[in-house]
């Protein structure tokens, strides 16, 4: 279960999204930045929800001080500030992603779930399955001493795939998880992608991706 910081000096959003996403995810909560930056000293957060106007030290500064010291949590910004202004702001500072509020609850999951999916990808290294290895250090696909180098985005779908084996995921959620809520790809462009890929791995008798009708793509590891 993946674990949550949740930075926010209002006690009842706080709660609130404590309440809510506390099901789903290991949830931690500090009343302010400088409280969230001695959570994240010990280390063991996998994605941080943060307010922006905070007192003493607002979102943007307590998310530049994560990044100078080269923490690289993601980071959701949860606020009021809906300006375009405000979102550069938070982008340029390092945010993975911007959310105004009032919150929508199921949206904001979805959004964390991709992030999380995202840092899978780059954090996990190797998958082995039988005689091939996945390697996201090399962007390669290797069995029986022959690799294949894959373009980047080709790679981390692959991967994404194989991390979850049976797990059916959307044209959406694929979209999110490789190529950003805010990229202007769409789903021609998964097609595209899952269709050389089928292409390249067609003989190999160890994973299969499969089409769910109507709802999206799966891997299927067959030996």
């Amino acid at each position: 279960m993946a674990t949550l910081l949740i930075v926010e000096d209002d006690d009842n959003v706080r709660l609130l999204l404590n309440m809510r996403l506390k099901n789903k995810y290991t949830t931690l909560l500090a009343d302010g930045a400088k409280s969230a930056l001695e959570i994240l000293k010990k280390g063991g957060v996998d994605l941080i929800i943060s307010d922006i106007m905070m007192p003493n030290m607002d979102g943007y500064e307590f998310l530049e001080t994560l990044r100078s010291r080269g923490d690289s949590t993601p980071v959701i910004m949860l606020t009021a500030k809906s300006g375009l202004d405000d979102k550069g702001r938070g982008f340029a500072a390092g945010c993975d992603d911007y959310l105004t509020k009032p919150v929508n609850f199921e949206e904001l999951v979805w959004r964390i779930d991709a992030i999380l999916r995202r840092a899978k990808i780059a954090n996990e290294g190797k998958i082995n399955i039988g005689d091939v290895v996945v390697d996201a250090s090399t962007f390669t696909v290797t069995k029986d001493e022959e690799s294949f180098e894959l373009p980047t985005k080709e790679f981390q779908l692959l991967y994404l795939l194989l991390s979850y084996p049976g797990k059916i995921f959307t044209k959406e959620n694929i979209l999110d998880s490789v190529w950003g809520y805010y990229s202007e790809s769409d789903e021609s462009t998964v097609r595209t992608h899952i269709n050389r890929l089928r292409n390249k791995f067609e003989n190999f008798p160890e994973f299969e991706i499969c089409t769910i009708r109507g709802v999206g793509y799966k891997a299927v590891i067959k030996k």
